[in-house]
């Protein structure tokens, strides 16, 4: 794990988190002080299944749900990432449903809706709702690993989402209970990834480094040229194929096989859902194996339709044929971002591929050929779209400091306004903002109206979106009024793409000119585009906005600003009220989620505990019960065991405790007895251990030994007092337990003579362990007198010794030096 570029502050207790929502599966990345780490879930596994199933009882979703994905594949939901904000009657959503194993629904809002059995009824959930529902087990996910909340995040999705698809996106992290710093582009993640922890790239005054960066996932294929500098990163062009992917190999195979089956085993494979949804795990299988080896590799699926066994073969040269169609898409995305982006071939510095499908030889060889230069895989296929998101989410995040670094998106489809207009045809427009038109992005247009005013809003290139209504939405500006003379008011209006990639008009405001001030501006019906980039007009110093429109020549004007209200409608996305409603649901689908998994832990307990026991009595417990009771919990074990199967299949969870509980009556005192038994010697080899010591101590104390004159007399005798009863104490629990069998209960419990270690210990260390008093050295003294004599020093507490004449006497707690 490489190191989080840093510039200098410390990291706060926070999460930063980065979540690639895939087609397929999903990968979590987490920001940390030493830098970003890919965590795994539950099953030790880094990938995630974008998958969920719905239950009688409650929800599975990730690894769970995609065992369900065969034996309850009605109500398994896979591949819904292409149903965001899309209708029902959507050619695209109709064209998938005959693929489904589940059932699509018509919503009362004309969206697309999924019908599932949950909690026993029919249940038609939003695509928002079921996406909330998996980022709910990535935020769990998350929230597990890191041992803290989790809230803020950034989420990736594919460059070529138009608006309503990132509403959508956005309304389930809301669901999920997430605060979304950032919806980002697939490759622009990638970009990031790659180009934050380069050192060489130029610096902003050279030529940019250009990289493509190129991802085919399992149902999509995305391609963006980026510019690097140092510190930057400036999206130049993007282009995609959203028909093309992983998923179209696979149906390649799966047609193939279905095919073969039919005529080689008479199995009519498209009519069995849950053999054809075999079929395509083992053909996505194979497809792998096949990437690695060039040989003939072996299909067997065991008991596959009517308890018949299916084989066959496949090699890679065979594959590539019959996928040659699809193979030859794979340029066509290459050379229209190389066509925008107006670079050519010799421009492009490297080439950097990332997405499961990449993988494929063929995949490299088109890709390779196309730029004429070798391809690079530095970057992990699978995790670099996540850790792209993680540190786009350490950059907005107060948690980290990490090393600046500016991203520049692009608009991937050009927008346009439409508005009522006093020309011939009755409509004005303008093109606001072209196909890779950086991001995000304001503008102020200047309308010149008398009255309120719809804008409406739409993609400039219905032909070249890759969904059916390029309306975005309208916005309507109320409350403008003309002027106190009856001419037209200035009305400026910014309109914004913001960092999720959604368009929107953020605010609106009406210029009134103070009376007697300037000229009347010229009126215009054509919109005026100024201020492009985040740039606002400057103020003057009275805090009133000085007019732009006003030459060097004349007077400047002072104009007053007056915020107007916008009321946006037909934008495709949640109401408040709804969205409120949905995120409700969800926090009761986990707290249903919960008990369920409660009342199964409280079932699985009874289970372990009969299964466990049940053996034990048999090993390691048998010499500790009678064969009465030995035989007595035995039947009791195997009721449980056959209640558990038959009544007891869906009981309430204090059902299930009380029976546990009932076992445990009579299992534990013999669980107890054979943890007495193991666990006795050892204590009671303890506490002897430190009666011993004790008892040594209180001699030495008795035979005078220096070491022990310091201590109290009295403290002593209570000392040996309390080791004479603990001594007896022992003996007499000794004894008593000798006399026991195995079988019974205990005299004396382990937890009863660590107790009276404790108690030994609490009497005895206070007085063993008090030190001598300390001896304070005086400062030495040169007195003439006392050093007039040679003799030896009196030291406290020592008897004087030779001419007591030629010594001199010391104070108490000094030390004479003796001086020649």
């Amino acid at each position: 794990m490489r190191g989080l570029p840093r510039s200098g502050r410390i990291p706060l207790i926070m999460s930063v988190v980065g979540i690639d929502v895939g087609f397929q599966n999903c990968y979590i990345a987490v920001a940390r002080s030493g830098g970003i780490e890919t965590i795994a879930n539950e099953y030790s596994d880094r990938c995630t299944p974008a998958c969920v199933s719905l239950a009688s009882k409650n929800r599975m979703i990730g690894n769970a749900a995609k065992s369900q994905i065969i034996t309850n594949f009605k109500n398994t939901v896979h591949g819904f990432k292409k149903f965001h904000g899309r209708a029902f009657d959507d050619p695209f959503v109709q064209a998938e449903k005959p693929k489904l194993p589940y059932s699509l629904h018509k919503l009362a809002n004309g969206n697309t809706g999924i019908k599932v059995r949950y909690l026993d009824e029919d249940k038609a959930f939003t695509v928002e709702q079921i996406t909330g529902m998996l980022l709910t087990k990535l935020k769990e996910t998350s929230e597990s690993a890191l041992k803290k909340p989790v809230v803020d995040c950034v989420i990736s999705v594919p460059s070529f989402f138009t608006d309503a698809e990132r509403r959508s996106v956005f309304d389930a992290t809301q669901i999920a209970g997430l605060n979304c710093l950032r919806l980002i582009n697939d490759t622009t993640a990638v970009a990031l990834a790659y180009g934050i922890y380069k050192q060489d790239l130029p610096t902003p005054e050279e030529r940019p480094r250009n990289v493509v960066f190129v991802d085919m996932g399992h149902s999509s294929f995305q391609v963006s040229i980026t510019a690097f500098n140092k510190g930057k990163l400036k999206v130049l062009a993007t282009a995609f194929d959203l028909y093309l992917g992983g998923r179209n190999f696979d149906e390649t195979l799966v047609d193939y096989f279905c095919e073969e089956f039919k005529g080689k085993y008479k199995l009519n494979v498209r009519d069995n859902p849950r053999a054809l949804l075999r079929l395509h795990q083992e053909c996505e299988k194979l497809k792998k194996l096949m990437s690695a080896n060039s040989s003939d590799l072996p299909l067997n699926i065991e008991c596959f339709m009517n308890d018949i066994d299916v084989s066959s073969r496949m090699n890679r040269m065979q594959f590539e044929d019959m996928c040659a169609q699809y193979l030859m898409r794979v340029e066509m995305p290459l050379k229209a971002a190389l066509e925008q982006s107006k670079l050519s071939r010799d421009d492009i510095y490297g080439v950097e591929i990332v997405g499961g499908a990449t993988r494929m030889p063929a995949i490299k060889e088109r890709i390779a050929k196309f730029f004429g230069k070798d391809i690079s895989t530095t970057l992990n296929a699978d995790e670099a779209v996540a850790r792209g998101c993680a540190l786009q989410c350490a950059i907005l995040s107060p948690a980290f400091k990490v090393r600046e670094f500016s991203i520049t998106d692009v608009v991937p489809f050009p927008i346009t306004l439409r508005w009522k207009s006093p020309t011939e045809d009755g409509l004005g427009e303008c093109e606001v903002f072209s196909k890779n038109h950086a991001a995000p992005f304001s503008k102020v247009i200047t309308f010149h109206k008398k009255e309120p005013f719809d804008l409406e809003a739409f993609y400039s290139c219905p032909q070249e979106l890759p969904y059916p209504d390029h309306r975005i939405g309208r916005f309507s500006v109320h409350n403008v009024v003309p002027q106190p003379d009856g001419d037209s008011s200035k009305v400026k209006v910014k309109v914004r793409v913001n960092v999720h990639g959604i368009f929107s008009v953020s605010s609106a405001s009406l210029i009134e000119k103070q009376k007697g001030e300037g000229e009347d501006m010229q009126i215009d019906s054509e919109p005026l585009v100024q201020n492009e980039g985040r740039a606002e007009e400057q103020e003057g110093a009275s805090g009133e906005k000085q007019d732009p429109a006003a030459g060097g020549s004349k007077p400047k004007v002072k104009v007053k600003s007056i915020d107007l209200p916008i009321v946006a409608n037909n934008i495709r996305q949640l109401d408040s009220d709804v969205l409120s409603n949905f995120v409700e649901y969800e926090r009761q689908m986990i707290i249903q989620d919960k008990l369920v998994k409660e009342l199964n832990d409280a079932k699985n307990a009874v289970e372990e505990y009969v299964y466990d026991l049940r053996d034990k009595l048999c090993g390691m417990y048998e010499k500790y019960v009678t064969e009465e009771d030995s035989n007595r919990l035995t039947l009791m074990l195997e009721d449980t065991e056959n209640w558990l199967y038959e009544d007891g299949e869906d009981q309430p969870k204090q059902v299930y405790e009380e029976k546990l509980e009932g076992l445990k009556r009579l299992g534990q005192p013999i669980q107890d007895r054979h943890r007495e038994h193991e666990d006795r010697p050892r204590a009671f080899e303890e506490l002897g251990k430190k009666l011993q010591l004790y008892m040594k101590f209180v001699d030495c104390y008795k035979q005078k030994d220096e070491r022990y004159l310091h201590l109290v007399a009295e403290e002593m005798n209570t000392v040996e007092k309390c080791v004479n009863e603990s001594m007896g104490w022992m003996n007499s629990k000794m004894n008593a337990q000798s006399k026991l069998a195995i079988t019974q209960d205990p005299a004396v419990k382990v937890a009863d003579i660590i107790a009276k270690i404790q108690e030994l210990e609490d009497v005895c260390n206070p007085v063993i362990n008090r030190p001598k008093p300390t001896v304070e050295e005086a400062p030495e003294v040169n007195d003439q007198n006392s050093g007039a004599h040679n003799g030896p020093t009196a030291k406290q507490g020592a008897e004087g010794k030779g001419d007591a004449k030629g010594s001199q006497q010391t104070k108490p707690g000094t030390k004479e030096m003796e001086v020649d």
